[in-house]
């Protein structure tokens, strides 16, 4: 298929070009005085413009389809209207100031009719006027698109005009250029001009036809400046000089050195003067490049508005054969982009069993996904996320807890070492055995330790649901984001489930640090093993502090500064075997916050994801604020909007593709005859 439709591109392009051969040698018979601007027009063309004015119409630029278009640009007063008038052989606006304030498509249509017929498109509605009412009805639709004043707008006008000797022409007249606003123009007018203009010309498709005034230095020009910006070479300017009647000294020298990059060459005119008619300037500016001392030196190939009009039918057909292929395939290709797009969108829920399937189907697939992540350590779905590696990341937080829990200083087993036990014990004493440690002063000093690290378990489980909460809400929000009412209902259940999640793990910390607080026990045979391989270093220990060394090396401890014990040495040896003790057991009282809290976290994240979070969603979602199964019916704005996007741009693109087709096989028919 491709292969046909490549043969069928290239057969449009070569009956395309074949028409033009035939209407330029047509067009550059030489015209008499009387005779109309295009005598003839090869009908072969002239369904290839209907063509693409209904494209036009369609709006198909909005699809990122641009259209081959000529585009007049000029700065105020060069003479724009002038020349379109000159071609259209009617009477455009004037006036002081800006005339034209909408970008105004004018089309050509040569049509053997014994009066002119003329159209005016706008807002979606067609107004008929005629010759001497044209101008004011522009006016007035000018007014209703940019209002009454006299700023511009770009929303465009349409002016049809159907006349018998006018050239089949599109062209697209814009603001005139300038940069002084006058009284009731916005301060900005220029940037507001220049922004329309840019808009039109920027697009490879189109031609710029840049209407120049003799009068002025053509390097001084704005539009020039303007066009030259997305036309480096010149390859698609055509130039139009104007008033040149009024200043002819040096003009062939401006169009011949051509020093502003013209590629498509100049065309020298003489607009209508006064009340002249149309046929009486046609007259008066053959007789001025004919009989005129400089003018009449100028090449008659590029003077006159016949030739202009030959000139810029010429120019559109190229454009036209050389773009028309590419719109077919940008068309094409849009569509069937748009078309697995609008696949891909949800179908519409029209029942409340539909509605119960499509929660049903999302609830699993939330829950599955919340089980891989947060329970087996699969990553499948968001290989890249790595916030999203659940397991992962919960075992970097323990880790990171167990390291802060082991570093913080209530854990520092060397600083001001036995001083704490020693005051605990002179605290303590009681009439009783010598040398007995009360289990108090140990409780007591226990006591202090597990208050000195009792916010840090409570500020971990904080952090561990903070970060779950993002989790299981980005999940959540995944699978339902089609389903505007499911999606609102799950981002509840799952801030409301989080935050009881939260303070239930808050009250299990609690609760296990209040329990460390108040009895000292454990089966644990570390603690033993640790206790006899600390109490063994007593005497060496001991025996180092009364003796003349400031620092003592405790294996399992470290390096330890003694200076300040000597003067306790009644003491000493209840003192170090209470620290011993506590050093073991701390030890033991850590790990078993530490697990405690992790596999609380794990039972925890296992109900919430079994059993807990689906009831709630479910809860959220037939109560008042959730409003029921039934809302599930209600499309997300996003998709709802989406889902009218793409099919208003199927059918703009279904019929800009019927329409090309149309032609195409009337194109093609050609090669056939």
């Amino acid at each position: 298929m491709a292969g046909v439709s490549t043969k069928r591109n290239k057969n449009v392009v070569r009956q395309v070009d074949n028409s033009l051969a035939l209407v330029h040698a047509e067009q550059v018979k030489p015209v008499s005085v009387v005779a109309p601007i295009v005598s003839s027009y090869n009908e072969r063309i002239r369904p290839v413009l209907d063509a693409v004015e209904n494209l036009r119409r369609l709006n198909v630029a909005k699809e990122g389809i641009q259209l081959p278009t000529i585009v007049v640009v000029g700065d105020q007063s060069s003479g724009k209207s002038s020349v379109l008038e000159s071609l259209a052989g009617i009477s455009l606006p004037r006036g002081q100031g800006i005339c034209t304030r909408v970008p105004l498509i004018m089309r050509l249509q040569n049509h053997q009719l014994p009066k002119p017929e003329l159209l005016l498109e706008f807002n979606g509605k067609t107004i008929s006027t005629d010759e001497a009412n044209v101008s004011d009805a522009i006016n007035i639709a000018t007014d209703e698109l940019a209002g009454n004043g006299k700023g511009i707008s770009n929303h465009p006008l349409t002016l049809i005009v159907k006349k018998n000797g006018v050239p089949d022409l599109t062209m697209v007249d814009l603001p005139g250029i300038t940069r002084v606003p006058v009284h009731g123009q916005p301060e900005n007018i220029y940037d507001q001009i220049k922004d329309i203009i840019m808009e039109y010309i920027t697009p490879d498709e189109s031609i710029i036809l840049n209407v120049l005034s003799a009068t002025v230095d053509f390097t001084t020009c704005e539009s020039i400046r303007m066009s030259q910006t997305v036309d480096k070479k010149g390859s698609r300017t055509l130039a139009v000089v104007t008033k040149a009647d009024k200043s002819p000294e040096g003009l062939l020298e401006k169009v011949t050195a051509d020093d502003v990059n013209i590629g498509l060459g100049y065309v020298c005119v003489r607009n209508r003067i006064g009340e002249e008619s149309y046929e009486e300037a046609r007259l008066e500016e053959e007789r001025l490049f004919e009989s005129h001392p400089q003018l009449s030196k100028i090449d008659k190939s590029i003077v006159g508005v016949p030739v202009l009009a030959q000139k810029l039918v010429q120019v559109q057909a190229s454009i036209i054969s050389k773009t028309l292929p590419e719109i077919v395939k940008k068309i094409n290709e849009k569509l069937s982009f748009n078309l697995s797009e609008l696949d891909k969108l949800p179908l519409n829920l029209t029942s409340v069993a539909d509605a119960m399937t499509a929660f049903m189907h999302i609830n699993g697939l939330s829950k599955e996904s919340l089980k891989k992540i947060l329970l087996r350590g699969e990553f499948d779905e968001y290989p890249e996320d790595k916030q999203m590696h659940c397991t992962a990341r919960l075992v970097e937080m323990l880790d990171s807890f167990s390291k802060e829990l082991n570093n913080c200083p209530v854990s520092d087993d060397t600083k001001e070492f036995l001083l704490e036990e020693i005051k605990v014990l002179e605290e303590a004493k009681w009439i009783g055995l010598p040398n007995f440690m009360p289990r108090a002063a140990f409780l007591a000093i226990l006591q202090r330790k597990v208050k000195g690290i009792s916010q840090m378990p409570i500020d971990f489980v904080d952090k561990v649901w903070s970060y779950l909460e993002n989790v299981v809400v980005s999940v959540l929000m995944r699978h339902s984001e089609n389903y505007y009412q499911l999606q609102m209902s799950s981002r509840r259940a799952g801030f409301n489930l989080i935050a009881k999640m939260k303070d239930n793990s808050i009250k299990h910390v609690m609760v296990a640090v209040e329990m460390e607080q108040h009895t000292d026990y454990t089966c644990n045979p570390e603690f033993t093993l640790e206790y006899n391989k600390l109490i063994s270093q007593q005497d060496t220990f001991v025996k180092a502090v009364l003796g003349s060394d400031s620092h003592v090396n405790l294996d399992g401890v470290g390096m330890i500064d003694v200076g300040g014990l000597k003067q306790y040495s009644d003491v000493l040896n209840q003192a170090f075997d209470l620290k011993v003790r506590m050093i073991a057991y701390w030890k033991i009282v850590k790990k078993r916050l530490i697990d405690t809290i992790a596999l609380h976290l794990m039972l925890s994240i296992s109900n919430f994801v079994n059993n807990d979070l689906e009831k709630e969603i479910v809860h959220d979602l037939v109560s008042p604020v959730g409003g029921g199964i039934e809302r599930l019916l209600e499309e997300s704005p996003s998709i709802s909007g989406k889902r009218e996007r793409l099919s208003r741009s199927v059918k703009v693109l279904k019929e800009s593709k019927e329409t090309v087709a149309n032609i195409i096989d009337r194109i093609a028919s050609y090669g056939d005859n």
